[in-house]
C-alpha cells in the first residue's frame, strides 16, 4: 500500500473548506473553512453546541459532510471511511474518553497501535508513554474501566500516540477533571507536540488552557468561525478576554454581560 509523504513542517496538514455538517434537519457546522499547519497545535474554542465536537467528527468520517471538502496531508479525505483514515496518519481522541472499559491499560494501548507492523517501534511508543504517564505503567495489567477519569483521559491519549498518528484530534481532554489533572494532561499534549512533533488541533471548552498551549486558535459560534488569529494575538482581544477568559475591564461594573455585543458579529 502507497502512503502519502510526511508533511513538510510549517505547511498545512489539514485543510477544510466551506465544510457544512447536520444531524437531520439541523445544521451544526456552517460553511468552516479552517487549517492546521504541521507541527503546530490548533484550537476551537466556543461554547456548549457551538459545533466544535461536529467538527472532529466530519474530519474523522464519524459524520459525512453535506458540503465542502477535507484535505489532510494533501489528499482528499472527505466522507471517507474512518478506519482509512486511521491508517492515513489521522486519530480522534473523542470526547468522554471512550476506553475499552474490560480490556487491561496494556491492551487497551496495543489496540492503538493496530494499524502498525513495526514491533520495535510500538514497544519504544509503549515505553514513551510510560514514561509520561507512569500511573499507566504502574495500572498496566488493571481494568481501563477501573481507572479513574482523569487516568481514562491519559490512556486515550496514549492509545493515540500509539498509533504513530501525523496528526491527533483531541476532543475536550480537560472534560470533568479536576484543576490537577487538567494541568498535567496539557502539560503533557504540549510535550507530545514538542517532542514527538505530533501536530494536535485541539476543541476545548477552557479557553484559557487552550490558548496557552496552542499557537493558533478559531472561535466558533453557532456553526460558523467568527475569529482567527494567533493564540497570542487571541489572549490579548477584547472580546475573547470578556466572554472566554472571564476578564473584564475596568470600570464595565454594572453592564450587564447579555447587552454587551461581541465586536465580531
Amino acid at each position: 500500500m502507497t502512503t502519502n509523504p510526511p508533511p513538510v513542517n510549517g505547511l498545512p496538514v489539514l485543510k477544510l473548506s466551506n465544510v457544512e455538517s447536520a444531524y437531520g434537519p439541523i445544521k451544526a457546522i456552517r460553511g468552516v473553512s479552517l487549517q492546521v499547519r504541521s507541527g503546530d497545535i490548533a484550537t476551537v474554542l466556543g461554547s456548549n453546541g457551538a459545533g466544535k465536537t461536529t467538527i472532529l467528527k466530519t474530519i474523522s468520517g464519524i459524520i459525512d459532510p453535506r458540503k465542502g471538502s477535507i484535505e489532510f496531508k494533501g489528499a482528499n479525505i472527505t466522507a471517507n471511511e474512518p478506519a482509512r483514515i486511521v491508517q492515513q496518519g489521522l486519530v480522534h481522541v473523542p470526547e468522554g474518553r471512550e476506553v475499552f472499559p474490560l480490556l487491561s491499560v496494556h491492551d487497551n494501548l496495543l489496540m492503538g497501535a493496530y494499524t502498525r507492523s513495526d514491533r520495535d517501534g510500538v514497544v519504544r511508543d509503549m515505553e514513551t508513554v510510560y514514561r509520561y504517564f507512569p500511573i499507566l505503567k504502574d495500572r498496566a495489567d488493571q481494568d481501563a474501566g477501573l481507572l479513574s477519569g482523569g487516568q481514562q483521559q491519559m490512556l486515550a491519549i496514549s492509545r493515540a500516540i500509539m498509533a504513530a498518528p501525523d496528526l491527533i484530534l483531541l476532543d475536550e481532554p480537560s472534560l470533568g477533571l479536576s484543576p490537577k489533572f487538567t494541568k498535567e494532561i496539557f502539560e503533557i499534549v504540549v510535550r507530545i507536540n514538542r517532542e514527538r512533533g505530533t501536530t494536535i488541533l485541539l476543541v476545548e471548552q477552557n479557553a484559557n488552557m487552550a490558548l496557552n498551549a496552542s499557537d493558533y486558535g478559531y472561535v466558533l459560534e453557532n456553526g460558523r468561525i467568527v475569529m482567527e488569529d494567533t493564540c497570542a494575538r487571541l489572549r490579548e482581544k477584547d472580546d475573547i478576554k470578556e466572554f472566554y477568559l472571564g476578564m473584564k475591564e475596568a470600570g464595565v461594573r454594572g453592564e450587564r454581560r447579555w447587552k454587551k455585543k461581541k465586536t465580531w458579529r
